[in-house]
């Protein structure tokens, strides 16, 4: 219970978001308690589930500078089992104005620690913003688990080196219960050679850790957001939806396999 899942890449356009959300949604639809928490001040996790993302008093940002009362930040979707922390513009002088407080790292964690006393939700989803800024920071000393979206192109694999440094250098020093819980291959086109030499490539190297479900280039997947809805309810026959879905299943496998939920 309450298991917290960073979603992270420093990289922009790798389908972080959006894979945030449909993973919610995924784990939503098979009966578990969901709790998204929207990190990026874009605020596209909290558009892309239906929630309007533009009330200060009620977002990720006053929470932040609250510490308290966290259910008062909660919003409920329109999806069961689904619910969001909202994220706005306002996020991002956030770091700025706790830089000299000497604990700024642990922030989120000490919010979510009322949570996790309650056993509320099954697994909280932090959509992290595409840098290694203090949010990522702040999201990643708060997590249990990493799952890292990868996009299947030819620049993609160098990042991701850089990115596991990052979280292996916040496990050795502020998180030490912190696991790369796996990494998920997005905007996958089986008819393009590059994607498959990717997919070859992230597998020698990272094996067991890249999970067998790929997420294709779709284009439900890309025109869902703007109607304010994950695929899985856009179009929920689509090949991005059913991708989703398998997903969901083998991450949740994996979490029984390796114990990531304890």
């Amino acid at each position: 219970m309450n298991h917290v899942v960073s979603i992270i890449n420093q990289k922009g356009g790798v389908g972080k978001t959006t894979s945030t959300i449909n993973l919610g949604c995924a784990f939503a639809n098979l009966g578990q308690k969901i709790l998204i928490i929207d990190l990026d001040p874009q605020g596209n996790a909290s558009t892309g589930v239906g929630i309007e993302n533009n009330d200060r008093d009620n977002s990720i940002y006053a929470l932040l500078n609250d510490r308290n009362n966290l259910q008062h930040y909660v919003k409920t979707t329109k999806i069961k089992n689904l619910d969001i922390i909202c994220a706005n513009v306002e996020l991002s002088g956030f770091e700025t104005e706790v830089a000299k407080d000497k604990n700024r790292a642990f922030i989120l964690k000490e919010i979510l620690g009322s949570l996790k006393e309650k056993n509320q939700y099954n697994q909280i989803l932090i959509d992290c913003p595409p840098s290694l800024s203090l949010l990522t920071v702040m999201a990643l000393v708060a997590s249990n688990s990493v799952i890292v979206p990868l996009q299947t192109e030819f620049f993609a694999l160098e990042g991701l080196t850089q990115l596991l440094k990052t979280i292996n250098r916040i496990k050795s020093s502020l998180n030490k219960s912190l696991e790369v819980e796996g990494i998920v291959l997005t905007m996958f086109d089986k008819r393009n050679r590059l994607c498959s030499q990717v997919e070859d490539e992230a597998r020698k190297f990272f094996s067991e850790q890249v999970y067998q479900t790929m997420i294709p280039r779709n284009i439900r997947i890309s025109e869902a957001p703007s109607h304010g809805l994950p695929v899985l309810v856009y179009d929920k026959y689509c090949a991005g939806s059913i991708a989703y879905e398998k997903l969901a299943l083998e991450i949740i496998d994996k979490q029984k396999k390796f114990n990531f939920a304890a």
